[in-house]
């Protein structure tokens, strides 16, 4: 199991977040399935996307943190 894109994955979609990574990512639920399944299968430029989105869910969280607090 390629332990860090299960790591993301479950961050970035929950528990089953593989057809939910799969389709964001626009590559098929089987494609998806394989490179969790084999470790080094997973190309390189996927972990370019992965931190791009990462960062892009950070900021939104942050953005809404900020407002929770100005109504809290």
């Amino acid at each position: 199991m390629d332990s860090l894109l299960q790591e993301c994955g479950e961050a970035l979609y929950g528990p089953r977040w593989q057809t939910d990574l799969a389709n964001a990512l626009g590559v098929s639920d089987r494609t998806m399935r394989r490179w969790a399944a084999e470790p080094g299968s997973v190309p390189q430029g996927i972990y370019t996307d992965l931190h791009r989105m990462a960062l892009e869910r950070a900021m939104a969280l942050d953005a809404l943190a900020e407002r929770l607090k100005e109504v809290g």
